[in-house]
């Protein structure tokens, strides 16, 4: 009887889709799928390990459903994470491209800093968190000309 009824809750989980936010991580690839594809490109400045406001904006709006179903049609999504924890040390590689894009679109270290950008990688918005729903940051985000 427990096999049955772990063998029905694993094929019930299998069953139930899993959305995940499609985030890239080099501002070049980026930038190409967002021309490509006529979207802007929303990039995110977070401290992942560190920053109390980073870690709410991603737990209550970029991980949301909504906002995920929303961006992956809508959005190409950048992270460019700053971690402390040495256990979540990016390779020297990473680092170096989250510091040049630090240095462009982020000079005055703000955390969390959301940037919106035209498809060519112009700034036409920024925003941080908010205690507001993903409904209205995406709406934010969009409001942005």
């Amino acid at each position: 009887m427990k096999n049955n009824i772990l063998i029905l809750l694993v094929f019930l989980l299998a069953q139930t889709p899993v959305i995940a936010q499609n985030w890239h991580y080099d501002f070049n690839e980026a930038k190409q799928i967002a021309q490509k594809e006529s979207k802007r490109i929303v990039l995110v400045f977070s401290g992942s390990d560190w920053c109390t406001p980073c870690i709410k904006l991603e737990k209550e709006i970029l991980s949301s459903d909504e906002f995920i179903s929303y961006s992956n049609e809508h959005y190409v999504m950048l992270r460019a994470d700053f971690p402390r924890k040495r256990k979540n040390r990016l390779s020297a590689e990473q680092q170096k491209k989250n510091d040049d894009l630090a240095e462009t679109y982020n000079p005055n270290g703000i955390f969390p800093l959301v940037v919106v950008l035209d498809k060519n990688g112009k700034i036409i918005g920024e925003t941080g968190y908010e205690k507001i729903s993903p409904k209205q940051f995406i709406e934010k985000l969009n409001s942005f000309k």
